[in-house]
């Protein structure tokens, strides 16, 4: 059921269905493993087994650099689909242009050169941020609460849980406007109305 519905947002998202399936591996993969690695932060115990001060099971997705290798990882992936659609040339197009021929549209590339860098740092600050602060907060309630912690505790924990799966489904989903915007100019090339760029646009709106 899960896959299905991811399969149709990828599928509303991308219309291209050539794309949409070469990205599907990648964006489903993230969706299940920043979901399982933020629902196992909630775990009892999990940071509780210590080697020198440094605990052997913990949670990925409350490690920064987890979280920075997966938004490299993504931002490399938009890179080559957008090579692929655009080629090389018509990718650095987006970013370099002759300011004296198009000033604005140079200007206009070096802000998407610094979205490009400031995406995959948003995607990695969110997630990790989240993680972090989720766990935070099940140790300030359980320490607040003291004995009673086994009563208020079960009710954070299930909103940590509903947390988690927003948190995979803004990167899985993410992941596939960014793709979209990369080859928009490819899809400019078919009909208005169903290029991945407007669809990433309207995914994006509504995503937020």
């Amino acid at each position: 059921w899960v896959f299905e519905g991811l399969l149709s947002q990828i599928d509303s998202v991308i219309p291209d269905k050539s794309l949409a399936r070469r990205i599907t591996p990648l964006a489903v993969t993230i969706f299940f493993v920043v979901l399982v690695n933020y629902w196992l932060s909630i775990l009892p115990g999990l940071e509780s087994i210590k080697y020198n001060g440094v605990p052997i099971l913990r949670s990925l997705t409350a490690d920064l650099n987890f979280t920075l290798a997966l938004a490299v990882i993504t931002v490399i992936t938009v890179q080559v689909y957008a090579v692929k659609y655009l080629t090389t040339l018509g990718n650095l197009g987006r970013y370099f242009r002759n300011p004296f021929k198009d000033f604005v549209g140079a200007f206009e590339g070096i802000l998407e050169l610094i979205g490009e860098v400031s995406r995959g740092t948003a995607l990695a600050l969110r997630l990790f941020g989240n993680a972090f602060a989720g766990e935070v907060l099940l140790i300030v309630i359980a320490a607040l609460t003291s004995y009673a912690a086994s009563v208020t505790l079960p009710f954070f924990m299930a909103f940590e849980l509903f947390i988690g799966f927003i948190q995979a489904y803004v990167f899985f989903i993410l992941t596939l406007i960014f793709t979209a915007l990369a080859v928009s100019h490819h899809g400019d090339s078919h009909s208005s109305d169903h290029s991945p760029a407007d669809t990433a646009k309207k995914t994006a709106v509504q995503t937020e």
